[in-house]
């Protein structure tokens, strides 16, 4: 990881010098204190090549004073020769000023000195580091549709380098690689070729005077007929129709090379209310066609069309994610919503053999009251599909926890099947739990078994008619690491955070009934010590709670615990208890919720409010290990795609965004936001912040309404790509991060002047 340690660095030669002296104690004086400054926060250990800084000497602590001094640039043996290796100093008149210049080639080891002319024994020196620039341009990797247009943004580090790059492209093709534009110092636009090629944008370093060579970043693009190609996608879907009712939906498809479907290929689940009943009943139908179509030649917005028979036709405003993974809101005039739409993981990788999961599921109860559901499926493969034994699950209906004691025990006679041989990603599940059993469909969705940061996903709804014990419910089944149940983990305390004499940080995104939403940065210590051998959960979180904004910060952040607990016989197989969401700050203290959590993996997994009618659900993400409080402004330079993750009130209105984010260098890095906002294709400008942490803020200076004018963010998992300039410096890393709206905070409590309720948004490259 490359980032600016932006502080200036005095090394000092003091001596005491013993024996006789004339009078006093019989010690001579040491010789004050010369120090060698910069500008503010100049990085002197991360200079780059022909960088020019201005120098002052100084002596005194209190009330610096100017000094005059010889300047000069060492060691003696390194820093000879025409141009001196070293760079140049240039002293000023008087001397108590110089101007050093960086040299073309990065060296270290090298320091500058200044040496009073009144006494030469008061000195003073500041070490330099000149340091290799690397670009990165980003998207790192991304699929255009022929004749669209793609943007991209480079990033010079260290960033307080010049911001200014040559474009350039180049192909496999000999029909035509297409062609890119600069817009401004660090974004370009591409116009992809009207044929299939393998095309490399290469931004190249261009300062003045400009190095030779000149230090390159590069994106691999695959230039492909259509950004919805043939193959087998999974979607899922929530929000609310025209009269304010709660809509679900969730399904999968297989396209053909032509754009059709093939019959029996494609089936939609919907849960939705059907009059005259008011609960939401579940309906299923075929896919008819499905096609979508870029706006404005954009590659990164389009229509989503999805024809069902028997049923509406449903457009969608959607932007692609460089990696192919599609985020969408309704736009067709029936309601509003957001959902995701990705390829589907090979039929070979479920069910291949015995795997476990964990899922997080929320809807509502036969009085429209909110649900959610958490738990763990262990699943084996059978002849006809596969059983379900050894699982758990935990329920929440409008603050009342629906198994005593908890959790309630999975049946082993449920199971699992394949309705349709035709559709491979589609599946019914039957859960057993006591005297209930409910019945669901899921389909299967992206990710593998072979990595924890991009698990195996699958999309489930209920499909029973509502009534008193069997509630609505959609949401995701996630592959438990290792799913694998011949080497399972056991999921104590440490497990959870298994990194050897360091803790581990997450971001938990949440949201509840009545607009409550938050994000919270957490850190486990992964022991399994302590009183009452639970472990220490401690952090920081925003929350708005419907306008009304409530800050945990790091100046007072929370202190609270997680542990580990056993499902059936003793077993740690992934469930654990967290306290979350107090404020010990407040007068009177406001005490933390309970939540439950299954594991996916090592510090993430689903979460589920057990003590509040807002019923909290949501998932917790991990930072990466190596960037714990380690983040920079510079890994956010990017082109995202983001959208609400979930509508939880009819009066939200969802969002789908392209964000540009992109830093023009300085010191302190200044940074800027760019991009369109829709519905209404409104161009989004403004400035964010990121912090040690990886905690920020975004402040759009010209918004209108569905626009937050300030959202903080929460950095979360992380693409290192390899330096090219050395492979000795650290690796550069490109970060997704959620986003919540905290509006223009207003009075004590802080509340929304103005602008929609709370929302979550995640930003993904």
């Amino acid at each position: 990881m490359i980032k600016n340690c932006l502080f200036a660095v005095a090394l000092l030669s003091l001596a005491l010098a013993g024996g006789c002296a004339k009078g006093g104690n019989g010690i001579v004086p040491q010789p004050p204190m010369i120090s060698i400054n910069g500008p503010a926060d100049f990085p002197f250990n991360s200079m780059y090549p022909t960088q020019s800084v201005a120098l002052t000497a100084t002596v005194g602590t209190t009330t610096p004073m100017p000094v005059a001094v010889t300047w000069s640039v060492g060691p003696a043996s390194a820093c000879t020769g025409t141009p001196n290796p070293c760079g140049t100093l240039t002293p000023a008149s008087p001397p108590t000023a110089a101007t050093y210049v960086a040299p073309a080639t990065p060296i270290s080891g090298v320091e500058i000195t200044a040496t009073s002319l009144s006494d030469s024994s008061e000195t003073g020196s500041v070490a330099i580091a000149v340091i290799p620039v690397s670009v990165v341009v980003t998207p790192l990797t991304v699929t255009v549709g022929e004749s669209l247009v793609q943007q991209f943004t480079a990033i010079a580090v260290p960033v307080d380098a010049p911001q200014s790059f040559t474009w350039s492209v180049t192909c496999n093709s000999n029909q035509g690689c297409g062609s890119i534009a600069q817009d401004s110092a660090v974004v370009a636009t591409y116009t992809a070729p009207s044929n299939a090629a393998s095309v490399t944008v290469q931004a190249a370093w261009n300062p003045s005077p400009a190095p030779n060579p000149a230090p390159t970043g590069q994106s691999s693009v695959a230039v492909v007929a259509s950004r919805l190609p043939a193959g087998t996608y999974s979607f899922q879907f929530s929000g609310y129709d025209n009269s304010n009712n709660a809509v679900a939906a969730a399904g999968s498809f297989v396209l053909a090379s032509n754009g059709s479907i093939p019959a029996d290929a494609g089936v939609e689940d919907v849960l939705s209310i059907v009059p005259p009943n008011t609960l939401p009943q579940p309906q299923q139908y075929p896919i008819a066609s499905v096609s979508y179509v870029p706006i404005s030649s954009s590659n990164n917005l389009g229509t989503l069309t999805l024809a069902l028979t028997g049923g509406p036709t449903n457009q969608y405003t959607a932007v692609p994610t460089s990696s192919g993974i599609i985020r969408m809101i309704e736009s067709d005039g029936m309601g509003t919503g957001s959902g995701v739409m990705q390829k589907s993981a090979t039929p070979t990788v479920f069910n291949a053999d015995s795997q476990r999961f964990v899922f997080g599921f929320a809807g509502v109860d036969s009085s429209l009251d909110r649900v959610g559901s958490v738990g763990l499926l262990p699943m084996t493969p059978s002849a006809s599909g596969g059983t379900i034994s050894g699982g758990a699950l935990d329920a929440n209906d409008n603050g009342s926890v629906v198994c005593n004691p908890a959790p309630c025990s999975i049946a082993t006679s449920s199971v699992y099947s394949q309705p349709d041989g035709s559709l491979s990603t589609y599946w019914n599940m039957t859960l057993i739990t006591g005297s209930t059993t409910q019945h669901f469909d899921f389909f299967v969705a992206g990710g593998g078994t072979t990595s924890q940061t991009t698990p195996l996903t699958l999309y489930a709804m209920s499909t029973d008619p509502t009534d008193a014990t069997h509630p609505a419910l959609a949401g995701s089944m996630v592959y438990q690491w290792p799913g694998t149940m011949n080497a399972p983990i056991t999921y104590n305390n440490k497990a959870f955070c298994p990194t050897t004499n360091a803790a581990c940080t997450s971001v938990s995104n949440l949201t509840g009934a009545n607009a409550n939403v938050s994000l919270t940065l957490g850190t486990t210590d992964g022991t399994s010590g302590g009183t009452g051998g639970t472990g220490g959960f401690t952090g920081t979180f925003d929350q708005n709670n419907n306008g009304t904004i409530t800050s945990v910060g790091p100046a007072a952040p929370f202190s609270y615990t997680y542990v580990a607990t056993t499902i059936n016989t003793n077993e740690y197989l992934g469930r654990y208890t967290f306290s979350m969401l107090g404020n010990p700050n407040a007068s009177p203290v406001v005490n933390p919720l309970t939540f439950i959590l299954y594991a996916s993996g090592a510090n993430r997994g689903f979460l589920l409010d057990q003590s509040s009618s807002s019923v909290m659900t949501g998932t917790m993400n991990p930072q990466p290990t190596n960037l714990t409080g380690n983040y920079a402004p510079s890994e956010l330079p990017g082109i995202y795609a983001a959208s609400t993750i979930t509508t939880i009130e009819p009066s939200i209105v969802p969002v789908v965004e392209n964000l540009i984010l992109t830093s023009p260098g300085g010191i302190p890095p200044a940074s800027v936001v760019g991009g369109t906002l829709n519905p209404g294709g409104q161009a989004l400008t403004g400035a964010y912040t990121l912090t040690l942490p990886g905690t920020g803020t975004i402040t759009l200076t010209n918004p209108t309404l569905p626009a937050v004018p300030t959202s903080v963010i929460y950095a979360i998992d992380a693409t290192t790509v390899a330096n090219p300039a050395s492979p000795t410096l650290p690796n550069y890393v490109i970060t997704d991060f959620m986003m919540m709206g905290t509006c223009t905070p207003q009075g004590t409590p802080a509340t929304c002047s103005s602008g929609p309720p709370s929302s979550i948004i995640f930003a993904q490259q």
